[in-house]
C-alpha cells in the first residue's frame, strides 16, 4: 500500500539558502531522496520519524526547536511514524 506523501512548502530559495516547510500526515513519507547541500532540520513538533537508509531503518526521536544538522549526500527516505502531523523547517545551505 502506497503511503501518503509529505507536503514541501517553499519558503526561501536564493543564492544562499533553500528554506521548506515539510508537513507530514500519519504515515506520509518524502519518498527516497539525496540531499546535495548541507542542511538544517529544525522540528515544529515533537515525535519519532522513521528514517529509512541503504543501511537500515532509523527511529529519530525529535523535540520541537531542537535543530540538527546533516552533510550533503544524505541518501534516505522520512516517514512519520506518528498518529498526529508532524512539522519541520529544513534550511539548505547553497555553497558560495
Amino acid at each position: 500500500m502506497a503511503r501518503p506523501q509529505a507536503v514541501p512548502t517553499p519558503m526561501i530559495d536564493n543564492e544562499r539558502v533553500v528554506v521548506t516547510e515539510w508537513r507530514f500526515t500519519p504515515g506520509a513519507e518524502t519518498g527516497w531522496h539525496r540531499h546535495g547541500h548541507d542542511y538544517v532540520v529544525v522540528p515544529q513538533t515533537t515525535g519519532q520519524l522513521l528514517l529509512e537508509t541503504a543501511s537500515g531503518d532509523i527511529r529519530a526521536n525529535l523535540r520541537t526547536g531542537i535543530p540538527y544538522f546533516r552533510n550533503e549526500g544524505v541518501e534516505h527516505n522520512v516517514i512519520n511514524a506518528n498518529a498526529f502531523e508532524f512539522v519541520f523547517i529544513e534550511i539548505e545551505m547553497k555553497k558560495s
